[in-house]
């Protein structure tokens, strides 16, 4: 094969917990029977909140088909490329097993948010229930020395409160504010989606909403601009690129050497472009792009919905103000349209085996 599959989980394979009943017609399509993939086959999701493995195993037993931890990209396995903040002491946010994870992508003092709290339990105040019943002064060494946002946490105002205090103490909190501390210790985020689809029939807010939060505040606070060392998930040029290289290393080692050209994402837009001034230290640990196309194959089971009508008195003036994307990428109307839209994702293996001319 000449092509290889990109595939996005929420929305696509699964909604919530529930199987989407499609998912498994397709991927009879794409195994040998022997279990083996036909073609290189990547899981790319924005989830954050498990290890690979886990995704992995779930994946099997969703879909009946073999799936390794190779073919899954969580939104924060590229983390594993900034090796120069993997032995500094992090914060790091979201929810599920996160020093597991954390250390898994080789982070060496990993902190939660939740140890945070407990040594500064003066800090913890919305929640009247949370706050300490004596005010006790706790002596914790503590110097956060760069922030990773994983995914939505589960008690916003807490993890809120606190990655502001790290920012605005130059990662120690409990010490004053010092606004002229600028630019701020480093901030890596994974996952931008602001909503996602379970099993409500409306999407639910995602991780991008709780950085359109934690961005508001910094900059109601401070007057400046919340800054990313670097953003990552899906439309990010960095989560593509990974992507690509795991497709390339399934190819070699099956072994199959005809260079693969194009790229299906199905479920998911191609990359967006982020502002020119981040930080794109990680681009020299990437062999260069080789695919010569991503087109992408937008599926009816999620966020789109095919039946929403666009009201006539807008339809002309659609401009970024209803971007969903993130702050820093640039809005570029071409690369939001999908190359085909079908109606879920055993219609999509169809259409991209036809396209290729691919009989299995």
């Amino acid at each position: 094969p000449s092509f290889g599959f990109l595939f996005d989980i929420d929305g696509v394979l699964v909604r919530g917990k529930t199987p989407i009943p499609a998912a498994r017609t397709a991927f009879q399509k794409l195994v040998n029977s022997q279990g083996q993939f036909l073609v290189p086959v990547v899981f790319v999701t924005n989830a954050g909140n498990c290890l690979r493995q886990k995704k992995a195993d779930q994946l099997s037993h969703l879909l009946g088909v073999p799936i390794s931890q190779d073919q899954v990209m969580m939104s924060h396995s590229p983390l594993q490329m900034f090796k120069r903040y993997h032995e500094k002491c992090v914060l790091v946010s979201g929810q599920g097993p996160l020093l597991d994870i954390a250390q898994d992508l080789g982070f060496c003092q990993p902190i939660t948010i939740e140890t945070l709290r407990e040594k500064h339990p003066l800090l913890d105040a919305v929640d009247h229930d949370r706050r300490p019943n004596v005010l006790v002064s706790v002596y914790f060494c503590f110097k956060a020395l760069s922030v990773v946002l994983f995914g939505e946490p589960v008690r916003w105002e807490t993890s809120l409160q606190l990655i502001i205090d790290v920012l605005l103490t130059s990662g120690y909190p409990g010490n004053p504010y010092h606004h002229e501390n600028y630019p701020h210790i480093p901030v890596l985020a994974c996952n931008m989606d602001l909503m996602w689809v379970a099993e409500a029939q409306s999407p639910r807010f995602g991780h991008g909403t709780f950085m359109v939060c934690l961005e508001n505040i910094y900059k109601k606070i401070t007057g400046r601009e919340l800054k990313y060392e670097a953003l990552m998930g899906k439309p990010s040029r960095l989560t593509y690129l990974y992507a690509e290289q795991l497709l390339r290393a399934q190819a070699l080692h099956r072994p199959w050497h005809q260079p693969i050209h194009t790229l299906y994402a199905v479920g998911g837009s191609a990359a967006l472009s982020q502002d020119d001034d981040m930080d794109h230290g990680w681009e020299n640990q990437l062999a260069p792009a080789a695919a010569a196309h991503c087109r992408s194959v937008l599926v009816c089971t999620g966020v789109y919905n095919p039946h929403t009508e666009v009201p006539l008195e807008t339809r002309d003036s659609l401009t970024e103000a209803v971007f969903h994307g993130h702050r820093d990428f640039r809005f570029d109307p071409g690369l939001v349209e999908p190359d085909h839209i079908v109606p879920d994702v055993d219609a999509a293996v169809d259409l991209v085996f036809q396209l290729e001319n691919f009989a299995p």
